[in-house]
Parts: C-alpha cells; structure tokens; sequence
C-alpha cells in the first residue's frame, strides 16, 4: 500500500497528511469505516484512485446501481467535510463539498449525504446537491 498521502486529506492532530495505508486503504481492503464521515472519505478516495467494486460495496443495496462507469479524464481536486450528524442509532449524514475537473471545467460537488449502519458496516444511501 502507498505511503503517498491520501487522496481524502485526512490529517494528525499535528496537520501532517495521513498515508493512504494509514488512512482509507485499510478501508479499500475490506476493514469496516467506524463512522459515516470515514466511511465518506473512504469512497472520495475511491473515486480518485477508480475504485470502483469498493464504491458499489459500500453502496446501499437498496439504492446502488447495477454498475457504475467514472468520467474518464476526470481530475480530483481535494475533499472538504463540512459537516458529520449522527441523526439515529445507526443513522447519519455528512455533508462535504468535493472538486474536481473535468476537460478543463472545475466542478463543485456540495451534497449532504446519508448513511446507514447495518450489521456494523455503514453504507452511503443516497444524498441531496446543496
């Protein structure tokens, strides 16, 4: 696994970039997010690194596409979590605003998304553009 930073931006206490090995790989590998703002991070960089079997795997069964194709050419920018609520016992929603550019246009992606704890896993349900 990569000691380069990872994609989600994740730092120390210190503000030191966390690695991906450090950060979201474990995650990629199968180790179950302890919360819905990790488990958002996680998928940002999935989506940066192509990821695409772990961002249907943490796809809500009740919401996820039968497949999914990433915009070729895209180019990912950076990730910021504005916010983390729980709202139930296994309930959550985050919102975050990610960047990126695709042929030269920057993209704002604002969102609040929800999650879903199920046999201990949490799962991206679905989310609404702000």
């Amino acid at each position: 696994m990569s000691l380069s930073p990872c994609p989600c931006g994740r730092t120390t206490p210190k503000g030191q970039a966390l690695s991906l090995a450090d950060c979201c790989g474990p995650l990629h590998g199968g180790l179950a997010a302890p919360d819905a703002e990790r488990l958002m991070r996680s998928r940002y960089s999935a989506f940066v690194l192509g990821n695409v079997p772990y961002l249907l795997a943490t796809w809500h069964s009740s919401q996820r596409p039968a497949e999914l194709t990433l915009q070729a050419g895209g180019k990912w920018l950076g990730l910021e979590i504005k916010q983390h609520r729980v709202t139930g016992a296994d309930t959550a929603e985050v919102e975050f605003v990610a960047r990126f550019r695709v042929g030269g246009k920057a993209v704002r992606q604002h969102e609040r998304s929800r999650f879903v704890r199920e046999d201990g896993r949490w799962f991206y349900v679905d989310g609404d553009v702000l």
